[in-house]
């Protein structure tokens, strides 16, 4: 089902109300890369979040917020998007313990050790050019390359309760984290983060196995599909997305925004976070994946500049429009795409956020490999970007 709504951002709340909005419009277009998605549209789950930034005289934005697609109690797989709350909590938790006196910041180096045996377990990152382990150095790479291992070590840095706890507190009800990532060589479960200082040990975390907080739920679409492969058998059974993380768009949008323009949000939705802080994610979420030194992805052939820019891009992996910056964090997994982000070109005058989730799994078997990520779900999103870009630039004439 489709809902037609239009809202206004008004200090950080996103108030929808039955009324024309331009997505109907824009998803009409004739490109094929819209077409074949909307033909088929309830199949994609769809969920699509466009906000209009418009500043007055004096500078001052004010923001209308549209929504299409399935509502927010529709269920879809986060995947790394939730790293992007990851970074604000472990910059928020860098400042708190410097307030209480513990003298680490982010580039402060780490190890991973067994704190029985003293064996160390991971002491260097081979994308550092010291070799160094650092919350900082992390936060780069999962923006860059959406690393999964820094974001594991981010998880391990703040401790699940901590995590969702906090984002409740924040008011963000409808983010939980439930497990870290796999697919990448486990810690043991005995093992703490220790920050040092030359000899000196600055700070000790330890490290606890992730439990699932199941808890009854509103949500729709917890059980996917007609089929998953276990261990490299076919169930003819739906997955079951009850344990996994999970998120709403609208959450992981406010998120986008208060980074953006952290007064324009309630001060209960904020970070306690630093101008040097905003400005380190700003930076870094807004890269192109080959642009920098370090980390350097330049002469990795699994890298591009587009790599993790799904608007606009995302199908191309040519040049950027470098006046163009995207701000965003991008997710992929189990057949759903999903990118929150703000996107600008200062020399046209143009900002706008936007969010969306996509399910490519036209098979609807799950842990099979078979998406339809390049050919359905990434062309999608970069032709909504493009037609977003364009409605923008008609707007401004």
């Amino acid at each position: 089902m489709k809902y037609i709504a239009y809202g206004i951002f008004v200090f950080g709340a996103i108030h929808f109300a039955k009324a024309q909005n331009p997505f109907p419009i824009i998803l009409k277009q004739s490109d094929d890369r819209l077409k074949m998605v909307m033909l088929n549209e309830k199949e994609h789950e769809l969920q699509l979040i466009y906000t209009q930034i418009r500043r007055n005289k004096k500078g001052t934005p004010s923001f209308k917020s549209y929504r299409y697609g399935n509502s927010k109690r529709d269920y879809f797989y986060p995947a790394s998007t939730v790293k992007l709350p990851l970074v604000l909590l472990t910059l928020e938790k860098i400042n708190s313990l410097r307030e209480k006196g513990i003298g680490i910041a982010s580039e402060t180096p780490f190890i991973v050790a067994n704190p029985d045996s003293e064996v160390i377990l991971v002491a260097k990152d081979s994308t550092h050019p010291r070799g160094q382990l650092s919350l900082a150095h992390q936060i780069k790479k999962l923006f860059l390359v959406s690393d999964n291992q820094a974001y594991n070590f981010l998880f391990d840095f703040l401790g699940q309760n901590y995590i969702n706890t906090t984002l409740k507190e924040k008011g963000y009800q409808d983010i939980q984290l439930n497990h870290k990532f796999s697919g990448i060589p486990p810690i043991e479960e005995k093992a703490s983060l220790y920050f040092i200082k030359g000899k000196d040990t600055l700070y000790t975390k330890s490290i606890n196995t992730p439990q699932p907080q199941i808890q009854s739920s509103k949500l729709k679409g917890l059980l996917k599909g007609k089929g998953v492969i276990k261990k490299g058998t076919l169930l003819k059974q739906p997955m079951n997305f009850s344990a996994k993380n999970r998120a709403s768009l609208e959450d992981l949008h406010q998120m986008m925004k208060g980074i953006i323009f952290p007064e324009q949000v309630p001060s209960k939705n904020r970070f306690n976070l630093t101008g040097e802080d905003l400005k380190f994610i700003r930076y870094w979420m807004s890269r192109k994946t080959t642009e920098v030194e370090v980390p350097n992805y330049k002469n990795d052939t699994l890298y591009w500049d587009s790599y993790v820019k799904f608007f606009l891009y995302g199908d191309k992996k040519g040049e950027m429009n470098p006046e163009v910056r995207i701000y965003n964090k991008v997710g992929s997994a189990y057949g759903t795409l999903t990118d929150v982000a703000y996107i600008q070109n200062e020399k046209e005058g143009i900002e706008f956020f936007l969010a969306a989730t996509i399910l490519v799994n036209q098979n609807q078997i799950f842990n099979d490999d078979l998406y339809e990520y390049d050919t359905v779900g990434i062309p999608f999103l970069a032709a909504l970007g493009e037609a977003i870009y364009t409605y923008e630039l008609k707007e401004k004439d």
